[in-house]
């Protein structure tokens, strides 16, 4: 019984060991055959950095402001009897806007000036009498009073009635009317907007390091989304002289030509101020930054065992310029950057370079027209 039991463990021991033993060298030569194995290399496009002189900018995000923009208003109670322009006209200084009704006012000055004609004649007579001193001084200081007293209701009279003729403050465009003929206007009741928009304004503000690089007199370069293949040039006109309690940016004020009148107050714009002397930098496009929390990283194209392969470079980047993008620090001129086809890439991932077919990189691209 006991010879019986110890040869089947035997067998049974045999038969494991050789089950393990078999297992083990599949792994050794599976193992072996992933260390033959060679990574299949990444296919990327690649681009030489160049160096160009760029004139450095400072970018900013702002809003347009009119040159002059009022609401026109009402300075005093009455009823319309006259609109004398149309929406979205053109309007000179002077000119005449609105017109009230004036006949209770234009009766009361008829009726002050014949009073002032009449204090006048008082007077003549009060200083002749007192000259023979049939009158006392007395005399005299009254009529003199009442005689003034007339010409200041004169003047009142003929100010309310300036004030029911509304007239264009300055030359601008004006808004949508808001008043009708017949209509009683209180006093502030608003007519319409009143804007000067040639030239016009663009308000922004640039973080407070940049102070010592600013000066007014610089150049703006200003775009719009509605017009996207147009750039408009102005001059830094003020700098506010103090910095903002919340962001701590520095506010500036550009002017811009606009005599097609096709910038309207309140657009959004983007704002580049144009620093003075050109600067060299190392130009990519823009494909070939890869940004992260960490810093700012291009893969450049090495050699490893005579075979091209990535290395990361840690970069600081500068202002952008249509798809190129300036390198300020981290890279050489000539050096080959990988441009499209990093997110497959680590440091040392084995590379195939294939330049057949590459984007187009422009400072100043424009839509491809269908």
């Amino acid at each position: 019984m006991n010879k019986r039991f110890l040869l089947t463990t035997v067998i049974a021991v045999a038969v494991l060991g050789a089950i393990f033993g078999y297992k083990a060298l599949q792994i050794r030569q599976a193992k072996a055959a992933m260390a033959a194995r060679k990574p299949v290399p990444a296919a990327v496009t690649t681009a030489l950095a160049a160096r160009q002189d760029w004139a450095m900018t400072l970018g900013s995000v702002g809003t347009l402001q009119s040159y002059q923009g009022i609401t026109v208003r009402s300075e005093i109670e009455g009823r319309i009897v006259r609109i004398a322009f149309e929406s979205g006209a053109r309007v000179q200084a002077g000119d005449v806007l609105v017109e009230m009704d004036t006949a209770a006012e234009t009766a009361q000055l008829r009726s002050y000036e014949a009073t002032a004609r009449l204090a006048e004649l008082n007077l003549q007579r009060a200083r002749e009498l007192r000259q023979t001193n049939a009158n006392t001084q007395a005399d005299l200081d009254a009529s003199e009073a009442a005689f003034l007293q007339a010409q200041a209701n004169i003047e009142a009279t003929k100010a309310t009635l300036a004030k029911k003729r509304i007239v264009a403050p300055f030359t601008g465009r004006i808004g949508i009317r808001q008043v009708n003929i017949g209509q009683f206007l209180n006093k502030g009741d608003a007519l319409a907007t009143l804007e000067a928009v040639d030239p016009i304004y663009a308000d922004f503000a640039l973080p407070q390091q940049n102070i010592a690089q600013l000066a007014t007199g610089l150049s703006v370069k200003v775009t719009v989304d509605a017009f996207p293949d147009r750039q408009f040039d102005g001059k830094i006109e003020a700098i506010d002289p103090r910095i903002t309690d919340t962001t701590r940016n520095l506010r500036l004020r550009a002017t811009l030509a606009n005599k097609d009148e096709v910038l309207h107050p309140g657009m959004f714009a983007r704002i580049d101020v144009v620093l003075p002397g050109d600067t060299a930098v190392i130009v990519l496009p823009t494909t070939a930054v890869v940004y992260s929390p960490y810093g700012d990283s291009v893969y450049v194209v090495g050699q490893k065992d005579g075979a091209p392969v990535a290395e990361q470079r840690w970069v600081k980047v500068g202002p952008k310029r249509g798809d190129l993008i300036s390198i300020l620090e981290g890279l050489k001129e000539g050096e080959q950057v990988v441009t499209i086809g990093q997110s497959k890439l680590r440091p040392g991932s084995a590379l195939k370079v294939n330049n057949t077919v590459v984007p187009a990189s422009s400072p100043a691209p424009k839509p491809v027209e269908s």
